[in-house]
């Protein structure tokens, strides 16, 4: 079997673009992956069209050899870009020797330890402004059997926040808190927003409402300072979303800089990379909590990774999406109870719609997250697809 063929589909989704892969052989069997690269889709077409020249004519079974051929010889290694792309040919090419064998890809990673999938919603809180919408917003969450919710309560803030704009946050947290009890995990986004002092300080406001962690509060470039926060805070801390390969990692396990690791199938170097990635944390005792707030394919492969990694703990997902979803691919989820089933279907388990991808082409969509509009993140209709 050869490869004789790569495609990029970039497919508007409101507050993004999703960017799927499809790969082409000559028998046939075509894989997908995906690599969403929020606001940077039209680069990271371009590092997919270099990889396609590397990879037509190549054996696709041959993921390993191909993974570190393509990672070396991008001679500036590593990053968003090349990263995502890299993950998402990788993704595909792991679907394509699953079909080829009839099996789900975890099957080929040595099988299941989890036939479910625990989540925490993302982006149920969209249009909500005021600590009584976002209560409100928690309580129709849980309606629907939420058990794990995560938002950003810091408004436009950057590396300070004044104590009115925290106490702001600190009274949507409240609010939420009392609007589902104690049994449901909170878990508090800081989008790699603040400094060190005012990371401590807010980890030290937040803890009497128990959250599950505080995720990413200083920014990604500088793990010591993630662990000067670690150190001081009452609370666990969570991080790695903008981290990428086993390389990168090796450094925060080595400092202990976060007690969950949030890597993310997109843009870390795919499956196997992340399968690297939380074998080495699982040593460690931390907690493989993958961030995953982009569309269906990614979902898919990194459901491959919850049931196959021992040390697995909770999976990021959105709440509801663009009405559309359901034409881009034939996604399936089972969801009950705060958790969904893992499926056995081939390969990821999951088909592309080119077609329908063609209907939805490419829109600009800008960072929201220091414009104070971080909550306008579905459009005026939405769908549940889980």
């Amino acid at each position: 079997m050869k490869v004789v063929d790569v495609k990029s589909f970039v497919v508007d989704c409101c507050r993004t673009n999703w960017v799927f892969v499809k790969v082409y052989t000559d028998e046939g069997i075509t894989g997908v992956g995906e690599g969403t690269l929020e606001y940077k889709e039209k680069v990271l077409t371009g590092a997919i069209e270099h990889i396609k020249e590397y990879l037509i004519g190549k054996d696709p079974f041959r993921i390993e050899k191909h993974f570190h051929n393509i990672y070396r010889d991008a001679y500036w290694r590593g990053g968003a870009v090349l990263m995502s792309a890299l993950s998402a040919v990788e993704m595909a090419l792991w679907d394509i020797l699953g079909k080829s064998l009839n099996v789900p890809v975890y099957q080929l990673l040595g099988g299941k330890t989890n036939d479910r999938c625990r989540i925490y919603v993302n982006g149920w809180f969209a249009g909500a402004k005021t600590p009584e919408e976002f209560g409100e917003k928690a309580k129709q969450a849980v309606k629907r059997g939420v058990t794990a919710m995560k938002w950003d309560p810091f408004g436009k803030n950057y590396l300070q926040i004044s104590n009115a704009e925290l106490d702001r946050a600190l009274r949507c947290i409240q609010a939420v808190r009392e609007a589902v009890g104690n049994e449901v995990d909170l878990l508090i986004e800081a989008h790699g927003r603040f400094d060190v002092p005012t990371s401590i300080k807010i980890a030290q406001e937040i803890a009497p409402f128990k959250p599950m962690f505080l995720e990413e509060p200083v920014p990604p470039n500088n793990l010591e300072a993630l662990k000067a926060v670690r150190e001081k805070s009452p609370v666990a801390i969570s991080a790695g979303e903008r981290l990428y390969t086993r390389f990168d990692y090796n450094a925060l396990f080595q400092m202990r800089a976060c007690d969950y690791i949030q890597p993310d199938v997109s843009h870390a170097g795919g499956i196997m990379e992340l399968k690297k990635i939380a074998a080495v944390a699982e040593s460690h005792y931390i907690p493989f909590a993958p961030h995953n707030p982009s569309g269906p394919i990614a979902n898919a492969a990194t459901l491959q990774l919850a049931a196959c990694c021992p040390n697995f703990c909770i999976l990021e997902i959105m709440y509801s999406d663009v009405e559309y979803r359901k034409e881009i691919t034939d996604e399936k989820l089972v969801y009950e109870n705060g958790y969904l089933k893992i499926g056995d279907r081939p390969g990821l388990g999951i088909e592309l719609n080119e077609e329908a991808c063609s209907k939805y082409p490419y829109k600009k969509h800008e960072l929201r997250h220091y414009t104070g509009e971080l909550t306008d993140i579905r459009p005026a209709r939405t769908a549940f697809y889980f």
